[in-house]
């Protein structure tokens, strides 16, 4: 499938939808409206609150805000995530002492530690960032662990044997098969640490796209509640096509799925 066709049908896909919410929400069938605007708003008015944000220039400092959040969580996050995790596939011993520890902090619900991280680091840019951090840090850290432990012992051993030293190996070896695995969770952590941003200013904050979006919720204005979802989805994708980008950079060793083919 070419990019053209590619794009024209995700295109096609929101059109769609856009237009079945436009059409439920105000057309009623069979007497009564499937979407009541109260409740579900509409297309046009949340695309009118989009707007009007961007023309009055209201929404620039909270992105600007969110924005730098995100980054800082994302950044710290993956960053510890592939130490820790080169660490602990390189070290077995390490890794089976503190195994139970990660899982058990791993499990804990990340909306109970945004109240913590607001006590500890009170209502600014940091609590947000702590939050952040927390969900992209193990998403990238078992991803990471898995894609070095994933190294064939064939390949390790006839490095070995070519007098390749650990430095050589941690080079050639184990962080190429390492990046494909840790690209695969920085997609996914992107959009986490734009969660952990927008959670902690919905639950305590003075600025940024949670606290949009919980003003709008406050005064029960639906239309603006979707149109902060709409500019936290477009700026999500917007950073995913950076890392992309990165990804592309660093992987341009890798063969793609036509040439595998």
């Amino acid at each position: 499938m070419s990019r053209i066709t590619l794009l024209a049908l995700q295109v096609l896909v929101a059109v769609v939808t856009l237009a079945l919410w436009q059409l439920f929400s105000t057309v009623p069938v069979f007497g009564k409206v499937l979407l009541p605007p109260f409740f579900f708003s509409n297309p046009v008015d949340v695309f009118s609150q989009i707007v009007k944000w961007f023309s009055s220039g209201v929404i620039w400092k909270h992105l600007a805000i969110t924005l730098w959040e995100s980054i800082l969580a994302f950044v710290i996050g993956s960053a510890g995530g592939i130490l820790v995790g080169f660490w602990f596939a390189r070290q077995p011993r390490v890794a089976a002492v503190f195994d139970p520890y990660v899982k058990m902090v791993n499990a804990l619900p990340r909306v109970v530690l945004a109240p913590i991280f607001a006590l500890w680091f009170g209502l600014g840019v940091w609590s947000k960032v702590a939050l952040g951090v927390t969900l992209v840090f193990f998403i990238v850290f078992f991803n990471v662990y898995q894609g070095v432990k994933e190294v064939p012992t064939t390949v390790l051993d006839n490095g070995r044997m070519l007098g390749m030293n650990e430095r050589q190996l941690m080079r050639h070896v184990y962080w190429p098969s390492a990046l494909s695995w840790m690209f695969s969770s920085l997609h996914t952590s992107v959009g986490f640490a734009v969660v952990g941003a927008v959670v902690g200013e919905y639950l305590g904050s003075a600025a940024g796209l949670g606290y949009l979006i919980q003003q709008a919720e406050g005064v029960f204005d639906v239309a603006g509640v979707f149109a902060g979802m709409f500019v936290l989805s477009a700026f999500v994708i917007l950073i995913d096509m950076g890392v992309t980008m990165v990804e592309k950079r660093l992987l341009v060793w890798r063969p793609t799925a036509a040439a595998r083919d």
